[in-house]
């Protein structure tokens, strides 16, 4: 009985062992950048077309440029609706970019591995963001990109691609120029994004980025916020035009309503408000 005890107790222990390593060699896998497959422009662009969620301008407001948003880890939820129509408000065609339903991260709980860091890192989701930007869809004029956690991420890994070149390595060659993509985006706005190890966005010139409003939660219980003001600083010694803002008393997905139940999470919409407000301001002065 020991003896057998014993073989089970290694076995376990063997299995744990090996699992521990794969997370690892997945994890060394997505900080340098690798993928498995790489898509057209075309063939990124058909695969999410489908799920593109359209938010216009409301009636009297006129039609002023296109915004693309998008979702923390866990998929599009209520808080993408918000920002949709707070962006219309302004005058944008909102294009809420779902990234996870195409690949199957909206099943079985796929999306936590999104979270976990084991799939779909940051850089390879920047290509769908390219593809959204160099579309016909959203109309002339202005252009403004919003991420949230993960989102944020990927729009952090989206600017770093457009200043040094480097296209997705998701995706074969840009959609468009970068030059021209980078040209067109006058504004991105940051939602407690995750800038850990696997942000690689401290590379390159920043000096032609747009303006950035980081919008960081001060008791952020899943992303470290300091790693985001350090993160930031880097940036603006590459010459990046950064405002970060500190919400005191807020924690991460404070915007957001629809959670897992197991989140330790909560929606706080005066919270919201208060960030809106500042979107709004930011929004503003870079017009």
């Amino acid at each position: 009985m020991r003896q057998r005890l014993k073989r089970t107790g290694l076995i376990a222990a063997a299995v744990a062992l090996l699992m521990l390593l794969a997370v690892g060699v997945n994890t060394g896998r997505q900080w340098a950048g690798w993928t498995g497959a790489s898509d057209t422009a075309a063939e990124r662009r058909a695969a999410l077309l489908p799920y593109w969620q359209l938010t216009p301008p409301p009636a009297g407001v006129a039609e002023i440029g296109g915004a693309v948003l998008l979702s923390g880890c866990d998929g599009v939820h209520d808080n993408m609706d918000f920002w949709a129509g707070r962006l219309a408000s302004h005058g944008y065609l909102a294009l809420v970019l779902d990234s996870h339903s195409p690949r199957g991260l909206d099943r079985l709980e796929a999306w936590r591995l999104v979270c976990a860091g084991q799939a779909l890192p940051g850089a390879e989701r920047a290509g769908d963001v390219a593809v959204a930007l160099a579309d016909p869809v959203l109309p002339p004029g202005r252009r403004v990109v919003l991420g949230a956690s993960h989102g944020g991420w990927a729009a952090m890994e989206f600017l770093r691609q457009a200043v040094t070149g480097q296209p997705s390595p998701a995706l074969q060659s840009w959609p468009a120029t970068h030059p021209r993509l980078l040209a067109s985006l006058d504004a991105v706005i940051l939602l407690y994004p995750y800038c850990g190890l696997l942000n690689g966005a401290d590379q390159g010139d920043w000096t032609r980025a747009p303006p950035i409003l980081m919008l960081l939660a001060a008791e952020d219980q899943i992303i470290s916020t300091p790693a985001c003001e350090d993160l930031a600083d880097r940036l603006r010694r590459r010459g990046a035009r950064i405002t970060v803002t500190l919400l005191a008393d807020a924690d991460h997905g404070f915007d957001q309503n629809e959670r897992s139940s197991l989140s330790p999470l909560s929606f706080d919409p005066e919270m919201r408000e208060r960030a809106s407000g500042l979107v709004d301001d930011f929004l503003a002065s870079s017009e």
